[in-house]
């Protein structure tokens, strides 16, 4: 009944709520492996995280290896409606108990994760790993001035294209594989031009082999400062755009990744004139690029607007980016997504075309007062609509009992 009601309301503005709830089926979400783990994969590397990463909390039942962690993904999936897709890491490879480089993975490391994904009926994506790494200590990976280093990078790049093209091929979507570094200056640098004429170099070396873009979706990733580099980043957000403009990359857009009064959301259109499409990372970033949970706030908001607005969907591969430790990781993947997906059913049930409309008719009053309004509309029961059709809990209640009792039975006896 409250649905049909909702149903009625928004019919009345010209939204059809059927056809909202098919289009938000089709939207995946990439689903970050990092959040279930706190970063830690599976390598047993030497050094700690680093290059700007910073996992808080200690709440119990971290996975403790792939098999617990594919689990654990599993049932946050469980819980969040409709079909999305997973995103690894590269030290997020099942070696056998052997010592494998990272320069040197390869397919076969991730082989249990492409049958996972084949399992569940989801695409896979993934990432190079320049962090916790000893030749990463330094804070220079693709620019580091010892070619010899640089090129264990540039080949540790050119091997996740590699396993990327595996997963496309395997699983019959397309692998957006994204590059980040960490490198940077802690200091205010004599020379910011020389390592980004370097990483110029490194990054058409690891790119040079052509693959299909049908299987394999290069992008690369920007950044203000991270913890050790915050007076330069080499891989600007500047660096990363015309890179990819002039490359035919995708870049990526981490809402974490800029100045805190700066607005994602107000970069997308400008990036879609230049770029056939773009990936996002959505992250909360709490005066710095903290990574916390995605929440429905006014930045989600914008950026699900004006992804909805200009029907840039279909060109945008949206994937979430947090660690959170503090609380239950199943409950912060959980709630994440599902924020994300609210953020676009909201974005959906609004009559764009009236509120761009108004506004170019000058009508700013009228703009003002129904963007109002619309902040009072049924969309909650929309969304419990969405949810009950796919099987999963639509309120909190419902959904703490589930992560609760996954919990007691599983990630507390570990």
């Amino acid at each position: 009944m409250s649905y049909e009601s909702a149903r009625s309301r928004y019919a009345s503005l010209g939204i059809d709520t059927e056809t909202v709830l098919t289009k938000l089926a089709t939207v995946p979400i990439s689903i970050h492996c990092w959040q279930g783990d706190d970063v830690g994969g599976f390598e047993h590397a030497e050094s700690a995280p680093g290059g700007g990463l910073a996992v808080t909390g200690n709440h119990p039942g971290k996975a403790r290896s792939p098999d617990e962690l594919r689990a654990d993904a599993a049932k946050a999936m469980s819980l969040i409606p409709a079909k999305h897709r997973f995103n690894l890491h590269a030290l997020y490879a099942e070696t056998g108990g052997k010592k494998v480089d990272r320069d040197q993975i390869a397919p076969e490391h991730f082989s249990r994760w492409c049958d996972w994904a084949k399992s569940l009926g989801i695409g896979l994506d993934f990432n190079p790993s320049y962090f916790a790494h000893p030749l990463a200590a330094s804070g220079f990976t693709l620019t580091h001035r010892d070619s010899a280093v640089r090129n264990f990078w540039i080949q540790h790049g050119k091997q996740t294209r590699t396993i990327a093209k595996f997963f496309a091929t395997a699983l019959g979507t397309p692998c957006v594989n994204n590059v980040w570094i960490p490198d940077g200056f802690k200091d205010t640098p004599a020379d910011r031009k020389s390592p980004r004429d370097v990483l110029e170099r490194s990054l058409d070396e690891l790119f040079a082999e052509k693959i299909d873009e049908n299987l394999v979706l290069d992008a690369v990733e920007g950044k203000l400062f991270g913890i050790g580099s915050e007076s330069c980043v080499i891989g600007s957000h500047e660096f990363y755009l015309g890179y990819a403009i002039t490359r035919k990359k995708l870049v990526c857009l981490d809402a974490g990744h800029y100045h805190p009064t700066e607005s994602m959301a107000d970069k997308i259109s400008s990036v879609m004139r230049f770029l056939p499409e773009i990936l996002l990372h959505v992250s909360r970033g709490v005066r710095w690029d903290s990574d916390h949970v995605v929440t429905l706030d006014d930045a989600l908001l914008s950026i699900a607007r004006e992804l909805v607005a200009y029907d840039y969907l279909p060109r945008t591969h949206v994937g979430l980016d947090y660690f959170d430790a503090s609380i239950n990781r199943i409950a912060a993947w959980a709630i994440g997504v599902r924020n994300m997906q609210k953020a676009l059913l909201i974005a959906m049930l609004e009559p764009t075309r009236e509120l761009i409309a108004l506004e170019a008719a000058g009508d700013f009053t009228a703009r003002l007062l129904m963007q109002e309004e619309l902040k009072a509309m049924p969309w909650g029961d929309v969304w419990r609509e969405f949810c009950s059709r796919h099987d999963v809990p639509a309120d909190a209640g419902a959904l703490l009992k589930e992560v609760r009792q996954y919990e007691k039975d599983v990630q507390l006896k570990r």
